[in-house]
């Protein structure tokens, strides 16, 4: 199963990138779950300084930008 972590304060850009990655899940079939990181020291110790960010399995993969739902697929795969 894949962890996938949204990182950020809840903004709306932080809303959309958790709404592409629930559908990106679905998309590419995967088991996996998604969590929210809201707290800006958890989100510290991951080294983002720009949010939204995404993590899969603690790893971050993007900062900064809201990934499309397709570019999350080809995270996942």
């Amino acid at each position: 199963m894949k962890t996938i972590q949204i990182l950020g304060t809840g903004c709306p850009k932080c809303k959309q990138l958790a709404e592409n990655a629930a559908l990106a899940i679905t998309a590419a079939g995967v088991d996996g779950h998604i969590e929210k990181v809201t707290q800006i020291t958890e989100i510290m110790k991951f080294g983002v300084m720009l949010t939204p960010a995404l993590a899969i399995d603690g790893v971050v993969k993007c900062m900064g930008k809201v990934l499309t739902v397709d570019e999350i697929k080809r995270l996942l795969q």
